[in-house]
C-alpha cells in the first residue's frame, strides 16, 4: 500500500502492465458498463418523451462515454504505450466519472420540480377553452 501512494506510481511515464487480478477487475468494470449503456438505451428509447428522458439520455450517454475511454485506457495499458498507459489517466477517468455523476444527480434533483411545474400547468389549461 506504501507504493500505491507514492508520486512515481501515478505519474511514471513507463508504469508496466496491469497485474491479472486489476485487468480482470478494469475489464469487468468496462462489462457493466457495456451492459449498464445497453439498458439505458432500452429504457431510453421508452421513456422517449417523459419527465426522465433527459435523466436516461445522460445515463446512456456517460455508460457508453466511459466503456469507451476504459477499453481505450486498458488497452494502451495491455499493449504498454509509454504515456498512453500512465496510471494519472485512470485516476482523471475516475475523477471524470464522478463528476459527470454529480451533473447527472442534479438533473434527477430537478424532476420533482418539473413534475410540480407540469401540473401546474395541465391545472392552468383545464380552465383554458
Amino acid at each position: 500500500m506504501g507504493n500505491f501512494l507514492t508520486w512515481n506510481f501515478w505519474f511514471s511515464a513507463r508504469p508496466g502492465a496491469f497485474t491479472e487480478l486489476s485487468f480482470k477487475i478494469v475489464l469487468g468494470f468496462i462489462f457493466l458498463l457495456i451492459i449498464l449503456s445497453i439498458i439505458s438505451r432500452i429504457i431510453k428509447k421508452r421513456w422517449s418523451r417523459g419527465l426522465y428522458s433527459n435523466f436516461w439520455s445522460g445515463l446512456y450517454t456517460f455508460f457508453l462515454t466511459n466503456a469507451i475511454l476504459g477499453l481505450v485506457l486498458t488497452f494502451f495499458n495491455y499493449e504498454m504505450v509509454p504515456f498512453l498507459s500512465s496510471r494519472f489517466l485512470l485516476l482523471f477517468w475516475a475523477i471524470g466519472m464522478l463528476i459527470w455523476l454529480f451533473f447527472i444527480y442534479r438533473l434527477v434533483i430537478k424532476i420533482p420540480e418539473k413534475r410540480a411545474r407540469i401540473e401546474k400547468e395541465k391545472e392552468f389549461k383545464k380552465y383554458m377553452p
